[in-house]
């Protein structure tokens, strides 16, 4: 259905005259209201000037230029990717924020690999620690235990990592790093290095190790508190 549009001028309480454009949801509502008011002296209240946010229905476009002045350069709408001031005082939000970027940059190069973040961390806690059972890993990892084998499929798969029974135990399967996804690991550490880069761009040298170590001091304190509540 077509959306009848009306459009006219308005001033603000300094006398800079504006454009007011109204397109309607629907055949009645806003349209008619904007036609109205539409030509008519209308005032805009200061906070809708300095925002450029209209009621629903409503634009309000950019300052009319008195006849004869120069044309002034649009400012354009605020950006909406701004973060409010307040939010930035939040250490909580900071980090969330930070980490939500760092992983995308990073699991962007992983799924040029055709693999996900959890196969990295899985990869790289087997090349740490060695062979360990599936419950292990997931215990370790505090995933699923399905899940956790979705993700050993993937990487026995890709022939990163292999399951054999444990010679010691027949009843337990053991995961393992093979020589490939040794090498692929060792790969992966680029990326993670040129994901990093992107994140840390505005720090030296110095700052990024000592972001580094605050981050695993938080990071220590957390897994310690963890451990502690689990127990009965």
């Amino acid at each position: 259905m077509e959306q009848p549009v009306y459009s006219g001028t308005a001033h603000g309480p300094d006398g800079a005259r504006f454009a007011v454009v109204g397109i309607s949801n629907m055949p009645t509502d806003w349209a008619q209201v904007l036609k109205g008011l539409t030509g008519a002296d209308l005032t805009l209240p200061t906070a809708l000037l300095a925002t450029g946010v209209a009621p629903t229905g409503a634009v309000v476009g950019a300052a009319a230029p008195e006849a004869g002045a120069d044309r002034p350069a649009a400012a354009g709408p605020p950006s909406p990717s701004m973060t409010p001031p307040s939010v930035l005082g939040l250490n909580a939000y900071l980090m969330y924020a930070l980490g939500k970027a760092a992983r995308r940059r990073l699991q962007d190069r992983l799924t040029a690999r055709g693999l996900r973040l959890w196969h990295l961390t899985v990869l790289a806690l087997l090349s740490d620690l060695g062979p360990q059972m599936k419950t292990v890993l997931a215990a370790r990892l505090d995933m699923n235990a399905s899940d956790l084998v979705r993700i050993v499929n993937d990487l026995v798969k890709t022939g990163y990592v292999e399951c054999d029974r444990d010679p010691e135990d027949r009843r337990r399967i053991m995961v393992r790093l093979t020589p490939e996804g040794g090498s692929a690991l060792a790969e992966l550490g680029a990326d993670i290095a040129s994901a990093d880069d992107e994140v840390l761009a505005p720090l030296d040298a110095e700052e990024r190790l000592l972001l580094s170590s605050l981050l695993r001091r938080v990071h220590t304190h957390l897994e310690g508190g963890t451990r502690t509540a689990a127990r009965p």
